[in-house]
Protein backbone atom coordinates (compact mmCIF):
# COMPACT_ATOMS: atom_id res chain seq x y z
CA UNK A 1 0.00 0.00 0.00
CA UNK A 2 2.93 2.42 0.35
CA UNK A 3 3.24 4.92 -2.72
CA UNK A 4 5.65 7.63 -4.00
CA UNK A 5 4.87 10.61 -1.79
CA UNK A 6 4.35 14.04 -4.43
CA UNK A 7 5.83 17.23 -3.36
CA UNK A 8 3.12 18.16 -1.35
CA UNK A 9 2.16 15.06 0.07
CA UNK A 10 5.64 14.65 1.45
CA UNK A 11 5.90 18.63 2.37
CA UNK A 12 2.31 17.67 4.15
CA UNK A 13 3.49 14.65 5.94
CA UNK A 14 7.15 14.99 6.54
CA UNK A 15 9.01 12.54 9.09
CA UNK A 16 9.58 15.33 11.58
CA UNK A 17 5.74 15.77 12.19
CA UNK A 18 6.41 13.17 14.06
CA UNK A 19 7.82 14.14 18.00
CA UNK A 20 10.27 10.71 18.01
CA UNK A 21 11.98 11.42 14.65
CA UNK A 22 11.86 14.99 15.54
CA UNK A 23 14.48 14.05 18.35
CA UNK A 24 16.67 12.26 16.26
CA UNK A 25 20.05 14.34 15.66
CA UNK A 26 20.96 15.26 12.18
CA UNK A 27 22.94 12.11 12.46
CA UNK A 28 20.57 10.05 13.59
CA UNK A 29 18.21 11.73 10.49
CA UNK A 30 20.54 11.15 7.90
CA UNK A 31 21.23 7.78 8.70
CA UNK A 32 17.48 6.75 8.37
CA UNK A 33 15.59 8.78 6.97
CA UNK A 34 16.38 7.31 3.60
CA UNK A 35 14.61 4.65 4.66
CA UNK A 36 11.77 5.52 5.89
CA UNK A 37 8.63 5.10 2.96
CA UNK A 38 5.02 7.08 3.12
CA UNK A 39 2.59 5.26 3.35
CA UNK A 40 -1.38 5.97 2.82
CA UNK A 41 -3.55 4.05 5.31
CA UNK A 42 -7.00 3.80 5.37
CA UNK A 43 -9.15 5.17 8.36
CA UNK A 44 -9.88 2.20 10.51
CA UNK A 45 -6.95 -0.21 9.43
CA UNK A 46 -5.14 -2.67 11.44
CA UNK A 47 -2.22 -2.09 11.63
CA UNK A 48 -1.08 -5.28 13.96
CA UNK A 49 -3.16 -8.06 14.79
CA UNK A 50 -2.69 -10.52 17.59
CA UNK A 51 -0.50 -13.30 16.72
CA UNK A 52 0.76 -11.07 13.40
CA UNK A 53 4.90 -11.32 13.29
CA UNK A 54 5.93 -7.51 13.11
CA UNK A 55 7.50 -6.67 10.32
CA UNK A 56 7.07 -2.65 9.98
CA UNK A 57 7.59 0.08 12.18
CA UNK A 58 5.03 3.55 12.25
CA UNK A 59 5.82 6.88 12.73
CA UNK A 60 2.59 8.56 12.27
CA UNK A 61 2.43 12.00 10.87
CA UNK A 62 -1.32 13.25 10.00
CA UNK A 63 -2.87 10.10 12.20
CA UNK A 64 -3.83 9.14 15.52
CA UNK A 65 -2.89 5.45 16.07
CA UNK A 66 -4.64 3.40 19.37
CA UNK A 67 -4.16 0.47 20.70
CA UNK A 68 -6.88 -2.09 22.01
CA UNK A 69 -6.12 -4.83 24.63
CA UNK A 70 -8.14 -7.62 25.42
CA UNK A 71 -7.79 -8.89 28.96
CA UNK A 72 -8.22 -12.60 29.88
CA UNK A 73 -11.88 -12.24 31.07
CA UNK A 74 -12.63 -10.92 27.77
CA UNK A 75 -13.12 -6.87 28.76
CA UNK A 76 -11.08 -4.47 26.79
CA UNK A 77 -8.86 -1.54 27.39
Amino acid sequence: MARSPSSAASASHAPEQNRLLAAFTPEERERIFPHLQLVALPLGKALYESGDVLRHVYFPTGAIVSLLYVLENGASA
